[in-house]
């Protein structure tokens, strides 16, 4: 399991820089619509200092980290949900996506043009999520015609075509069903809307905005609750080429303490309810990524299918108790290994050993 993170937004507004930083590709990045018209893929390990460690304590052969995958997708222009632009083939992109990135523009700059000659933070939100909303209130209203159809057979399609009235209101009033609708349905799930997967924005600023705490809040309040994030892709790309000293120097210079990556990568597992276990030994230390709350076996089961179906106990200790012993083999005779079943949930930072019959 992966993160998948789709970056969508206007044209021209920093979605290609924002990739290039993020993951060191160098797409076309243009001063023009649908400079990317099929989606670039780029796959980002993540930062792990923990992971990291955990090789050193093992003296490892290998150190796997884990990934995200971004997706870079074609810039959205107004009308895309009747078809303007690249329209539904830009809409049936998103649909692949974990979890929705929409950067939105906050900088200023004359040789940049913007589609819709200003700079309007608020009116890009709007655009983009309506055009979202109306893309799936067709598909909503398609779903609810067959339902009706499909009434003298199915004793729950008058139930079905309820809740569905109830996702098309929030639709119609231009919101973002995942932050709207707490009790998403397996019957509206499997519709595959847009606004149904998690959402964060991201403020595509200048240098200077960075370090101004008035403007950043008023960009953050456009969205609030929802997760917002404020960067400048141009600073990002700074950051890639520099080490470790250097790019901790330049955040605390502009007073950040991590940069877009890092900050995108936290809110993105957390939004998606995803959380990271590892395994650690001379051949390989890895990072493991599974849902929040899953089971023993079933984080088993991320590694190899049959650890699940032969599955018997895990031996687990906490990341500060293994670093703190220096090793699985002082952990155990420390006390701080215990011996886990089947209805044991892993935790965050947990390391494990699975013991499976074969």
């Amino acid at each position: 399991m992966s993160l998948s993170i789709g970056i969508i937004g206007l044209p021209n507004v920093g979605k290609s820089t924002l990739f290039n930083a993020l993951t060191r590709n160098q797409v076309l990045a243009a001063n023009y619509p649908f400079a990317t018209i099929e989606p670039n893929v780029g796959i980002v390990n993540v930062p792990d200092e923990r992971l990291d460690k955990l090789a050193e304590i093992s003296k490892s052969a290998l150190s796997i980290p884990a990934t995200v995958k971004f997706i870079d997708i074609a810039g959205l222009v107004k009308g895309a949900a009747e078809g303007a632009g690249l329209g539904n083939k830009f809409l049936s992109h998103i649909r692949e996506v974990g979890a929705i990135v929409q950067v939105v523009r906050a900088f200023e700059d004359h040789n940049v043009a913007h589609v819709e000659d200003r700079i309007r933070p608020k009116d890009d939100i709007e655009i983009v999520n309506d055009e979202l909303c109306l893309a799936d209130i067709k598909t909503v209203e398609d779903r609810i015609e067959k339902l009706k159809v499909e009434q003298k057979k199915d004793t729950k399609a008058a139930d079905k075509i309820t809740e569905l009235g109830r996702v098309k209101k929030i639709l119609d009033e231009g919101k973002i069903i995942s932050q709207n609708f707490t009790d998403i349905s397996d019957e509206v799930r499997d519709l595959q809307l847009l606004t149904t997967k998690p959402f964060v924005y991201v403020f595509n600023t200048s240098e200077e905005t960075l370090s101004d705490e008035t403007k950043k809040n008023e960009l953050k309040n456009l969205v609030n609750p929802s997760p917002s994030i404020i960067l400048s892709a141009k600073v990002e790309e700074q950051l890639q080429d520099l080490e470790l000293k250097e790019k901790t120097e330049l955040l605390k210079s502009l007073g950040q303490d991590q940069s877009g990556l890092e900050a995108l990568i936290k809110i993105g597992y957390k939004s998606l309810g995803l959380m990271t276990f590892y395994t650690s030994g001379e051949k390989e230390s890895r990072a493991w990524v599974i849902k929040a709350g899953s089971t023993a076996p079933e984080a088993a089961e991320v590694i190899h299918t049959d650890f699940k179906k032969g599955f018997i106990k895990a031996e687990v200790v906490s990341y500060e108790d293994f670093v703190k012993s220096g090793g699985w083999n002082q952990a155990r005779l420390d006390g701080n290994v215990r011996l886990e079943g089947k209805d044991y949930i892993i935790r965050e930072d947990d390391v494990v050993i699975f013991r499976f019959n074969n």
